[in-house]
């Protein structure tokens, strides 16, 4: 299997807790809690590893909650690459309300990142790239890391030649798809905020316009739009799934990240990202996914061109 190479400036430990029954103002008896690795490239590599792939995580972590995080990750396929910092890694907290499926998240913001540290990871990004065979560079930027650091990661991934995937949103998202990103990967909202359009083919051809050369909308239960030199098409599982929608972003770009190193026609990587997806809301804890149900969506996901916008 290829080597893929998952970037995550601001990892995290996730917290899910599982309650009866989510009441503002009031106590819970907290039925269940799950710890995990999280920050979205850490959530796409591991579903990339349980496929199969050969992946290695780079980003940052730090402080008591950074060694957490790194011991879990030693348990987990992906290779350990992460730049350790003075700062402590951010936890992030999921409440899942049992009676109704709906999830409640808070983020906890970054650790500050200093100038030598952020020269200390592109000595190592620089390094890792050799011998990749796709790059995606996933989630926010914590205090300290440049606005414009993703347009220089894109740079520097093309000008090793090797494909790069971009998730992200705003300012970040509009400075990084001006380096040319091989495929960026936003959401509805990030689209619009990107763009100003609330049709994402409207809004997917405007940014191509800006840089990306191709566009892969994700619109909830709706599936995904792709726009592409090759074409657009529309992706969607044949119906809505139930469950927790954590991490069903990342492993989309998952499904992505392995056809495109599988060298899979468009249509083909659209069914992949949109079977993971969908089988990520149908588990239990954010970044993993059901096998069962994503073998059996496989054969079901409704692919169909889609009009392309001038």
């Amino acid at each position: 299997m290829a080597r893929i190479l998952t970037v995550t400036l601001n990892t995290a430990l996730d917290l899910t807790h599982h309650v009866p029954r989510l009441v503002p103002h009031s106590s819970h008896r907290v039925t269940r809690v799950t710890e995990r690795p999280g920050g979205k490239g850490l959530n796409v590599a591991r579903v990339l590893a349980a496929l199969g792939h050969d992946t290695v995580v780079t980003g940052f972590a730090g402080g008591p909650t950074g060694e957490v995080l790194r011991a879990l990750l030693a348990a987990e396929r992906p290779v350990d690459a992460l730049v350790p910092i003075t700062g402590n890694t951010r936890r992030t907290l999921a409440i899942v309300d049992a009676s109704t499926g709906d999830t409640t998240q808070l983020n906890e913001p970054g650790p500050a990142v200093s100038p030598a540290e952020w020269e200390s990871f592109l000595l190592s990004y620089e390094s890792l790239l050799t011998g990749a065979e796709a790059v995606a560079l996933c989630g926010s930027l914590p205090p300290g890391i440049p606005v414009g650091a993703y347009a220089e990661l894109v740079r520097r991934a093309r000008t090793a030649g090797v494909p790069v995937l971009l998730d992200t949103s705003g300012e970040p998202l509009l400075r990084g798809i001006a380096a040319r990103p091989d495929v960026v990967k936003p959401n509805a909202d990030e689209l619009f905020q990107l763009t100003g359009s609330r049709d994402p083919a409207t809004a997917s051809a405007d940014a191509r316009r800006k840089g990306a050369r191709a566009v892969v909308a994700s619109l909830g239960p709706d599936g995904i739009l792709a726009t592409t030199d090759a074409g657009a098409w529309r992706a969607a599982p044949p119906s809505p799934v139930r469950g927790n929608p954590t991490g069903a972003g990342d492993s989309a770009v998952a499904g992505l990240l392995s056809g495109l190193v599988a060298g899979l026609s468009w249509p083909d990587r659209l069914v992949r990202a949109v079977a993971l997806s969908a089988a990520t809301v149908a588990a239990p804890a954010a970044g993993e996914f059901s096998v069962p149900v994503y073998e059996s969506l496989l054969p079901e996901v409704h692919v169909t061109p889609h009009p392309t916008h001038p």
